[in-house]
């Protein structure tokens, strides 16, 4: 039996569209802090709804029926969630990597940062966390982070989970709370210090242009000794004064330099 041409025309459009005219989730929309990856599409979209949020800074585990971390950031307000299913044979490192740095870019605070088995499983990051099935997939293809946006949104946080499934399918989920009452101080982790200065090469501290902090000495010196290879130089007005800080902290004075480049507070250059 043969076909005629308007038919043919026809089936081609029915096998193809789902690819070509691939649609968003009707209603949903990107968040204007975050910008959306080349050809993803939103796959899951859950609109801003006040609630309060505990968002785990630490490797999270279950014992007893219930989730386990070391830290957390605990706030209230309006929560939107989204997640992007990225186009095929596209990794979820690839498009987690270029949004965070992108938030960097316009000045967000990295809060918490982690990679693979480093998080924890991901079946409760998909189910206990975020609520998301679409999120389950395998340990080692996993990456986390929380961020606080810069003023003048600086009471806002974003967090990022992305994975990439048995079935090669990636995703990257993306939830901004917009709390209710000023988040206050919110520091980091020395261990994600640690990975964002192996991974780009700087640690910058705008607001550290004064005298040596001790609680952000003890981060610091805390990052820096987790991996006693590692030698960095200082750039600042205070270098010098931060650099003898360190050191009294318990960081090897030759793993220690000072820079001669001009910077605001205190900026760390990672020496290759």
């Amino acid at each position: 039996m043969s076909l005629g041409k308007g038919c043919i025309r026809a089936l081609g459009i029915c096998c193809f569209s789902p690819l070509v005219f691939a649609a968003d989730l009707p209603g949903s929309q990107d968040l204007p802090a975050v910008a959306r990856q080349v050809d993803a599409q939103i796959v899951d979209y859950r609109p801003a709804e006040d609630k309060e949020r505990i968002y785990p800074m630490g490797a999270i585990r279950k014992i007893s029926g219930q989730l386990r971390y070391e830290g957390q950031a605990i706030a209230r307000g309006p929560a939107t969630a989204i997640t992007y299913e990225l186009p095929a044979e596209h990794s979820s490192s690839a498009a987690f990597t270029a949004t965070r740095e992108a938030l960097q870019a316009k000045g967000a605070q990295l809060l918490f940062w982690c990679k693979a088995r480093d998080c924890g499983e991901s079946s409760l990051w998909a189910n206990e966390v975020f609520g998301n099935a679409k999120l389950v997939g395998a340990d080692g293809q996993q990456e986390y982070l929380l961020l606080r946006l810069a003023a003048p949104q600086d009471n806002s946080l974003v967090a990022l989970y992305g994975i990439t499934r048995g079935n090669r399918r990636a995703y990257l989920h993306v939830e901004q709370l917009d709390a209710s009452a000023p988040l206050g101080d919110l520091l980091p982790t020395s261990a994600t210090l640690l990975r964002e200065l192996k991974s780009t090469g700087e640690l910058d501290f705008p607001a550290l242009g004064a005298e040596p902090d001790d609680t952000w000495l003890t981060l610091i010196s805390r990052a820096l000794n987790l991996d006693t290879t590692l030698r960095v130089s200082l750039s600042g007005p205070k270098a010098e004064s931060w650099r003898q800080a360190l050191v009294e902290k318990g960081v090897r004075t030759a793993r220690l330099e000072t820079g001669s480049g001009e910077t605001q507070g205190l900026h760390l250059h990672l020496i290759r």
